[in-house]
């Protein structure tokens, strides 16, 4: 197997691993549309960090984190909606760096590779950035499963119980910006939400338990990543979205197998 090709099996099935677990989380709390908006302020992140010189995954870290905080302390209000209010947020940060990349006339950005990703340029330092992170990532996941489900569960109970729900929540949708920032090298700003939410909205049908649809979540977020880097390269069309349409078609699939009680 090719360097490059390993490079990019290897980060593919380390964002699956991370993101299929959290993405069930995400289809419970029903929480697909944050998700979509981090990741079109993850463009944003792009712009900052060719703009200032630093590092771009960097870059889109701190602008996702960022985000991330600004939603969580702006979620009490009433005035807004927060479907409005991440409808607003997300497509202005998109736009905005949008229009920061095209100011920034004495740099070649390929814009492409951010808005659907490039996983077949994946470099050593970006595989390490994915693994280490990844594995942070569920050593976190694993700290706050039973509270996080206790709260998806029914939150009011969780705060009778004792749970720390705001810590919680706010830990949660952290990690959703980190894993937005890891990924985005992989499927790109319009394609990561789904590679959050296909892959456990595929395993739903087929799980008993909680645990059960993570598991079967990662399965078929791995499967996805190793058809779609395989048919993109026997095709020889775009890998990020090959990636994306293999998830869509385990997900029909998966409709049609019967669903287990």
């Amino acid at each position: 197997m090719e360097p490059f090709l390993l490079r990019a099996v290897l980060a593919g099935i380390g964002v699956a691993v991370v993101a299929a677990p959290l993405g069930s989380f995400i289809v419970w709390r029903r929480m697909a549309y944050f998700g979509d908006a981090l990741s079109h302020a993850a463009l944003l992140g792009v712009a900052l960090g060719f703009a200032t010189g630093i590092s771009v995954n960097f870059g889109i870290l701190g602008v996702c984190l960022a985000f991330a905080l600004f939603l969580t302390a702006l979620g009490a209000q009433r005035r807004l909606a927060q479907d409005t209010l991440l409808g607003i947020m997300a497509h202005s940060t998109l736009s905005l760096g949008l229009v920061v990349l095209a100011l920034l006339q004495t740099m070649q950005v390929d814009l492409l590779s951010y808005l659907f990703g490039d996983i077949l340029a994946v470099g050593t330092q970006d595989l390490y950035w994915i693994v280490g992170g990844g594995l942070v990532m569920l050593g976190l996941l694993a700290w706050i499963w039973r509270p996080l489900l206790a709260i998806t569960v029914h939150e009011d109970l969780a705060r009778v119980e004792g749970v720390p729900v705001a810590r919680v929540k706010l830990v949660f949708m952290l990690m959703i910006a980190f894993v937005i920032a890891m990924a985005m090298k992989i499927v790109g700003v319009v394609l990561i939400t789904s590679l959050l939410i296909i892959p456990a909205a595929a395993a739903r049908r087929m799980a008993r338990t909680p645990e059960g649809m993570a598991f079967g979540a990662v399965a078929v977020g791995v499967l996805s990543v190793l058809v779609g880097i395989g048919a993109s390269l026997l095709v020889d069309v775009p890998t990020g979205p090959m990636i994306v349409v293999s998830a869509a078609g385990l997900f029909l699939i998966s409709l049609a197998l019967p669903q287990r009680a």
